[in-house]
């Protein structure tokens, strides 16, 4: 994640202070504190719906989308507890003025924003519910956004909305409301790149679905991704997919998909040739390491460097691609990299069946790699594989500096079943020492 955008993100969120000393004359400090959070709420939501647009800019500031979705989780959940926060903590002070219909209405919609997002992030970290049900529901968060920035404009407070730190919040929440109505405008309005499917091929247990552009085509580097749209086969929800192709000239596009999810595995099922589809992206820095390196990938997961490969220079430094999968019958492209690597000396290609050799741990990579600790390792696969690999990498001399990879998951809990399972191992420790 980059610092620029949570610099950005703490000057925006202390900005409110350079006029609170002038407003906290002669105020109840716990109600000014109740205040506070209230406000910062609101700035956390805002930033969480520019990240959400996916604007140009956006990765430039914030960092690559996964790093800047995971930014937007936590926004998203910190906003939510400094909003219980305000509402557990009494923010009424004397001396504000009366009230009225407008304020009631204002404390009212503050109340249906509260319950209504708390609602919401409980859905988005209960990872079981299924995606399509999550992204339904998920819309809705701008809405209470909008309750919010209305009870902050209308309720009772210490400062007035034309003052300096009044006009600051304006800002705020008008920049929010075009997020959010960025996000929300019908798909026809949002710049897309328009394609047809013109080959779905079986791929192991995946399919692979080549694309070519029917207007100004999407241009991207080897192993980044997009968010694709399948409206030919019904499928109307965005969903991210990793470009399993280097650039070409016309700007064709492929990419791979494995049955994984709900929503995976009904596209799966439904591509055809001739279908439309939109692509909006491209998106991601993965790939961007130099030097001597080693790609790991696990199942689908070796999407990304089949198009490094493919884009792999004659003159790159050597390259050792480590292709973890059961067997070879549910290999996604193998054959293609067999042949990419018997035609680039630079690129070496170790197949690793866990039917055979069980699952690959970091300790077999000093035996593949000779030079291990030199090389920057690049790792795409199953969420607790990459854990593993990250705890175990250090013991073989690679710095967490020299491991990449690209946690592109758009919903995920808060890591309370990790937390469990530490507490657990942690009481089983003590009650065998």
């Amino acid at each position: 994640m980059k610092k620029l955008g949570l610099l950005l993100v703490a000057v925006a969120l202390a900005l409110p202070f350079v006029w609170w000393p002038e407003i906290a004359q002669g105020r109840d400090g716990l109600a000014l504190f109740s205040q506070y959070l209230g406000l910062g709420a609101l700035i956390a939501m805002a930033f969480s719906h520019v990240i959400a647009t996916r604007w140009p800019g956006v990765e430039m500031i914030f960092g690559p989308m996964d790093q800047s979705y995971r930014l937007h989780k936590w926004l998203g959940i910190g906003s939510m507890v400094a909003i219980l926060l305000h509402d557990t903590i009494d923010a009424d002070m004397k001396g504000l003025g009366r009230e009225t219909m407008l304020v009631d209405l204002a404390e009212t919609l503050g109340e249906v924003s509260l319950y209504g997002l708390l609602m919401l992030v409980v859905i988005t970290v209960a990872t079981f519910i299924p995606y399509h049900l999550w992204k339904w529901t998920h819309r809705f968060i701008g809405i209470f956004f909008l309750f919010g920035a209305f009870h902050y404009l209308y309720i009772l407070k210490p400062f007035k909305n034309g003052d300096p730190l009044g006009l600051y919040m304006w800002a705020v929440c008008i920049i929010g409301t075009v997020a959010y109505a960025w996000t929300s405008a019908p798909r026809g309005m949002r710049p897309r790149k328009r394609y047809e499917i013109t080959a779905v091929t079986k791929q192991g247990e995946a399919i692979a679905v080549d694309m070519k552009a029917t207007g100004r085509p999407l241009r991207h580097r080897a192993g980044q991704f997009a968010f694709f749209r399948f409206s030919g086969a019904g499928l109307n929800e965005p969903h991210p997919f990793t470009i399993s192709s280097a650039p070409t000239e016309d700007g064709s596009l492929r990419i791979t998909v494995a049955p994984l999810g709900d929503l995976t595995n009904r596209v799966s099922r439904s591509l055809a040739v001739g279908q439309a589809l939109q692509a909006d992206g491209p998106y991601g820095h993965f790939g961007r390491a130099k030097g001597a390196q080693v790609w790991i990938a696990a199942g689908v997961g070796v999407t990304p460097f089949v198009a490094l490969a493919q884009a792999l220079p004659a003159d790159a430094a050597p390259v050792t691609l480590v292709y973890c999968v059961r067997d070879t019958s549910n290999a996604p492209h193998l054959a293609e990299l067999e042949a990419l690597a018997a035609a680039k000396p630079n690129l070496t290609l170790v197949l690793w069946q866990s039917a055979e050799r069980g699952r690959f741990t970091a300790a077999a990579l000093p035996d593949l790699v000779d030079d291990i600790a030199s090389r920057k390792v690049l790792f795409c696969g199953p969420v607790p594989m990459r854990r593993a690999l990250s705890k175990d990498l250090p013991k073989q001399g690679v710095s967490q500096r020299n491991f990449h990879y690209e946690a592109f998951e758009i919903r995920t809990g808060i890591g309370i079943r990790r937390l469990a399972e530490w507490l657990w191992q942690r009481h089983q420790s003590r009650s065998t020492s």
